[in-house]
């Protein structure tokens, strides 16, 4: 992650044995960022074949947010003062994006409720290239399906029946993985036709795209089954289906050798069809927000969909049905306990974090059992899959990792008292006050050497306790440091604690009888 934004690698393929890495540091520091943590996500996506404008698409969607974070309505977010930057692109016909990136900087927009919501937009490694196999293909364009709120398929010039037969390839396991969820396995799709070239069958933009999708997606009789089902199955699997013409954006833009993004060299047509796509994405009545099982997903939810989905596609085959449904569930419950730990941090943080004072334990066990019950109760009430006995398993995930936190917050309120964080020093020098009074008393009897004893144990004390100050002080020594305060605790629980309270107790007596007695001569 840089301090500037800029595009996260989440997603690396290796080259050699074709595998994916996920870059979970990376992933885990943009999405339990505190800002945005919590908030519901929607994730947009460009997924297709390579070498067809993906990323250079994929800017424009920045810009547009960017603009808009602002609030500067006095400009044209698509001026042409400035060039397009953003995720890496370039002309050529070899590949540019390798695996999956991020923008490492989240949008938060409105959504109809007024609430926030944060956008992520994600590019992904382009299909059919020379160096992925199918299965390279078919993991990134299924990963990107599952995860996104939006997926953008970005096609060229026409939607076709190979274009449709990838699609039904790309989504097949991920809808097996998602089989059980409310309602459809995936949210939005939106194909998005490159170069349209054929204006005289339908306009550019949303109407005319819906036009040609319609016709694609006909079913008829006469069809044979095969291409029936596998409209039928495109269909089914997707909440919401459309589909956008984009005009050519111009031959300065595909035949210049040296075009690097210069707004003012991309057709108008091009930039007023975009001023109609992202503004309609990404309006506070239309953002699609990430959902699951019928449920809001928040970035720290789709942290666990990620790190689970990314497991089952590791191997040279294909992950079978059972795993991938499997692997949701877990996912779904993995993300049930991190929200409920979230909850349980966050009212434990309220109630004794840094900033508070010192609380006795008894208080705090009673708010720690208030609390993990708070957290129970949202786990409980959260949908999830696998049945219950699966729930159960996870419940006691969520005990143990607060239980585990637990320790962490009593130890912080401990630093808090006083007396607990002073107690080596002041034991010591207890001990050297006790030490000195029976030196001085063996001294005056006359038994020497006991009264030397005493005088090496004041010395060993004293030597005890400039060690301790030391080790305090500089951070050198830490063991040192930690044996004293073990040795000292021991001393105080076992010798002195039961001497001093006991005294302390008929001090306080003595004390409440003379006042008494004081009290009663007055009368």
């Amino acid at each position: 992650m840089t301090e500037s934004p800029g595009p996260v690698r989440i997603l690396s393929l290796n080259e050699e044995d074709h595998s994916h890495i996920l870059d979970e540091n990376a992933l885990a520091e943009l999405l339990l960022d505190q800002r945005y943590a919590d908030k519901k996500v929607s994730l947009i996506s460009v997924a297709g074949a390579f070498r067809k404008g993906k990323s250079f698409i994929l800017n424009f969607f920045l810009r547009y947010l960017t603009w808009r974070e602002k609030g500067d309505e006095s400009t044209d977010w698509l001026t042409s003062a400035d060039k397009l930057e953003g995720f890496s692109w370039r002309g050529g016909a070899d590949r540019d994006t390798n695996g999956m990136l991020i923008w490492s900087r989240p949008f938060l927009i409105k959504d109809r409720n007024n609430e926030d919501v944060v956008v992520l937009l994600m590019d992904t490694q382009g299909a059919f290239d020379t160096l992925s196999t199918v299965k390279d293909c078919a993991t990134i364009f299924a990963l990107s399906t599952m995860l996104s709120s939006v997926q953008i398929y970005n096609i060229s010039q026409n939607i076709q029946e190979d274009d449709l037969q990838h699609l039904q390839l790309f989504t097949e396991y991920g809808k097996l993985a998602l089989e059980e969820c409310k309602g459809k396995p995936f949210q939005q799709l939106l194909f998005l036709v490159r170069d349209w070239s054929y204006p005289y069958d339908a306009d550019y933009g949303f109407l005319g795209g819906d036009r040609i999708l319609s016709k694609r997606l006909e079913v008829h009789e006469k069809m044979h089954p095969e291409l029936r089902q596998l409209r039928e199955q495109i269909r089914t699997s997707f909440d919401k289906i459309s589909c956008f013409l984009m005009p050519h954006p111009g031959l300065k833009v595909a035949q210049n050798p040296v075009f690097r993004g210069e707004l003012e060299d991309i057709e108008d047509d091009f930039k007023s069809n975009l001023k109609t796509l992202i503004p309609r994405l990404l309006d506070p009545n239309n953002v699609t927000i990430k959902s699951i099982n019928g449920q809001h997903v928040t970035c720290r939810e789709l942290l666990e969909y990620f790190k689970i989905y990314i497991t089952i596609f590791h191997g040279e085959d294909m992950p079978e049905p059972k795993s991938m449904l499997q692997a949701t569930s877990e996912a779904n419950n993995l993300a049930a306990v991190s929200s409920a730990k979230a909850l349980y941090v966050r009212q434990m943080e309220d109630i004794c974090g840094g900033d508070t004072p010192y609380m006795n334990t008894e208080a705090l066990e009673k708010e720690n059992s208030r609390c993990s019950n708070d957290a129970i109760q949202q786990f409980k009430n959260t949908r999830k899959m696998g049945g219950v006995e699966m729930s159960l398993k996870y419940l006691e995930k969520l005990d143990e990792e607060m239980a585990e936190q637990y320790k962490y917050f009593a130890r912080q309120n401990n630093s808090k008292n006083l007396f607990k964080s002073m107690r080596t020093p002041a034991v010591l020098v207890l001990l050297m006050i006790v030490d000195y009074f029976f030196q001085e008393v063996f001294q005056f009897i006359g038994l020497d050497s006991i009264a030397g004893i005493f005088t090496s144990i004041c010395f060993l004390v004293t030597i005890a306790l400039i060690s301790w100050c030391y080790v305090r002080y500089s951070g050198n020594g830490r063991e040192i440091g930690t044996a004293i305060d073990g040795a000292v605790n021991w001393t105080w629980e076992n010798l002195l604690q039961q001497a001093v309270l006991p005294a302390s107790q008929v001090g306080f007596q003595i004390a409440a009888n003379a006042t008494a007695n004081a009290s009663k001569k007055r009368r």
